[in-house]
């Protein structure tokens, strides 16, 4: 059973489903010729896709275009289902980084047949989250600042304050659709910068304040 880590604290809570939003950046969109969506875009991820800081992701072995997405990770706290804007909010518990691993050739050509998404990107050790930290030991601005280098250089930079769809917005449209319960994550969208990795290469993934992994390509 795949658990979050709470900073600072002895307390893991056993992962639930795992809610993950696509082209919650504008430039993130674009960079992939996509629309910019009117709604959240959804997909889910498995627990058992789940490594953590210091692990090594390990490039399947059906596909030839890893990429990286960092992202803001939300953990839900509370069961909610058709939430209101409030009751979003409150049923944040904490906010981590994490990585959205995706195999692009691989969901290109299932774009392309009007297919999910699904094998490129539920492999094993797909996600890589970090530890938590509690809302009530950290207050989310969305000014903080959001990276993701490959061995020592930065791909991605940008501001949380630059998703389409705010925490909040995000659990709002999700409870709308699915019932979100207690240690659920949602993945809350990559920004613009997402590129090719490959085995050997270092990822260092950061979000100000919240929380930074570190992970290898295997």
């Amino acid at each position: 059973m795949r658990e979050i880590k709470i900073k600072n604290s002895t307390q893991q809570i056993p992962i639930g489903k795992i809610v993950c939003i696509g082209r919650n950046y504008t430039e993130h969109a674009k960079e992939l010729g996509n629309e910019l969506p009117a709604k959240p875009v959804l997909f889910l991820k498995p627990a058992s896709a789940v490594i953590y800081s210091g692990d090594d992701i390990v490039y399947p072995s059906f596909g030839n275009d890893l990429h990286h997405e960092v992202e803001l990770l939300l953990l839900i706290g509370s069961d909610v289902k058709n939430a209101s804007p409030e009751e979003s909010e409150n049923s944040i518990a904490g906010y981590g980084v994490g990585l959205d691993m995706t195999l692009r050739d691989v969901q290109s050509e299932l774009k392309g047949k009007g297919h999910p998404w699904t094998l490129a990107k539920c492999f094993d050790t797909s996600a890589v989250i970090s530890d938590f930290v509690l809302k009530e030991d950290y207050k989310l601005s969305l000014d903080e600042k959001i990276t993701l280098s490959v061995n020592g250089v930065i791909k991605q930079e940008d501001t949380l304050a630059s998703m389409i769809f705010n925490p909040a917005e995000l659990v709002e449209y999700v409870s709308s659709v699915m019932t979100l319960e207690k240690g659920d994550l949602i993945f809350t969208g990559t920004p613009a910068g997402v590129s090719k990795v490959n085995s050997g290469d270092k990822l260092v993934g950061k979000i100000e304040g919240v929380a930074e992994l570190a992970c290898g390509i295997k």
